[in-house]
């Protein structure tokens, strides 16, 4: 934490709206954030940065080179979404998200999954308790590697060649921070997502490292699965899980999935994270920009205001994100005031307002 946040008190939080529904959700999650914060005698101290896919028209990078420096010193990132057409997704998420995810040693990437009472699972016949688990994601290596290039451009030799890293350290530590969460959230088991029949070398070693992490939990029941029925059973049998941990790849489709089966991915919040908190830790929504609906005010606030609650609780004020939690859970049993793909005809801003009120 920097010096002057000490003094003040303020919790120093660098907001980054991104692009498209961004520019509405994160207003929704710092009004909620300030109602909660009247409550608990919280303060803030909001800096705003234009980095976004507009900006990369206007200047050819998505934020400025010293981007990194002028956010390092905050104690949190609180972020909208990343992408819209007209500028290819790999460029707008590595001049951009991946950067901070990797200068800052955001190696956990951390998503809850759960129905709520009052949502309609599009999975037949499950009810809230049935879809409850975490998805812990390594967030700094795996098959996301900038380690590759291209040969023979523009001839039928053309090819493309990308490296996927896996090191004992990046394996461990994500595995470790799985069964570490298991532990304190009173969960019963820790799944590793692999698909070591097909990928001959990185996988089995993933294997090789879970089951020697494991040993260290005698407490907490372990099963793997191939990623290819995990995702099945995810569909199938999603009351089987309580921990699930997997590469940057797997834990990013399996993140995606696991929302989607709980009514609407709308709500799902993301926290990347470096449990040192020797870098701020970075909080957004697990939706994307959403440019269909961008401008017409009607996206769902709920996984950015979620997103703030995993912040708070981050930066040691648990309190304060169950009372965002407590909220989220009225308003979606009431039905009085959601929006259109939680069946509801509330707008962005009046769901927000909703869930303040609440707090």
């Amino acid at each position: 934490m920097a010096e002057a946040a000490k003094k003040s008190n303020k919790m120093r939080i660098a907001v980054i709206p991104g692009d498209g529904i961004g520019h509405e959700v994160v207003p929704e999650g710092i009004r909620v954030l300030e109602a909660v914060g009247r409550k608990f005698d919280l303060a803030y101290e909001f800096t705003t940065y234009d980095w976004s896919c507009e900006r990369f028209h206007k200047t050819g990078a998505m934020m400025p080179e010293d981007g990194l420096d002028q956010i390092r010193d905050s104690d949190a990132i609180y972020l909208g979404a990343v992408g819209f057409p007209g500028v290819p997704d790999h460029v707008s998420l590595w001049g951009l998200l991946i950067p901070i995810r990797r200068d800052f040693q955001q190696y956990i990437n951390l998503r809850p999954v759960r129905l709520f009472e009052g949502l309609d699972s599009p999975l037949a016949g499950r009810k809230p308790g049935d879809i409850d688990y975490w998805i812990v994601r390594e967030n700094n290596e795996g098959e996301y590697s900038s380690i590759g290039g291209r040969m023979f451009e523009g001839t039928e030799l053309e090819a493309a060649i990308q490296q996927s890293v896996f090191t004992r350290k990046g394996c461990d530590r994500v595995m470790r921070y799985a069964f570490e969460l298991a532990k304190s959230d009173g969960r019963k088991s820790v799944t590793s997502a692999t698909k070591s029949n097909g990928i001959s070398i990185s996988m089995p070693y993933w294997d090789e490292r879970f089951a020697d992490i494991s040993s260290e939990y005698p407490d907490i029941s372990t099963e793997q699965y191939h990623i290819d029925i995990l995702t099945a059973h995810l569909v199938r049998n999603p009351d089987w899980f309580d921990v699930i941990v997997g590469s940057n790849l797997f834990g990013d489709i399996l993140s995606d999935l696991g929302p989607a089966t709980t009514g609407t991915i709308a709500i799902a919040p993301g926290a990347n994270i470096n449990p040192e908190k020797d870098y701020p830790s970075m909080f957004e929504p697990v939706h994307g920009s959403a440019p269909d609906i961008a401008g017409k005010g009607i996206s769902n606030p709920i996984g950015q205001i979620w997103s703030g609650a995993m912040m708070l609780d981050h930066l040691g004020h648990p309190e304060a994100a169950q009372a965002i939690v407590t909220a989220i859970e009225k308003v979606i049993l009431e039905k009085d005031v959601l929006t259109a793909d939680m069946g509801g005809k509330a707008n962005c801003a009046e769901l927000g307002k909703a869930i303040a009120d609440l707090v």
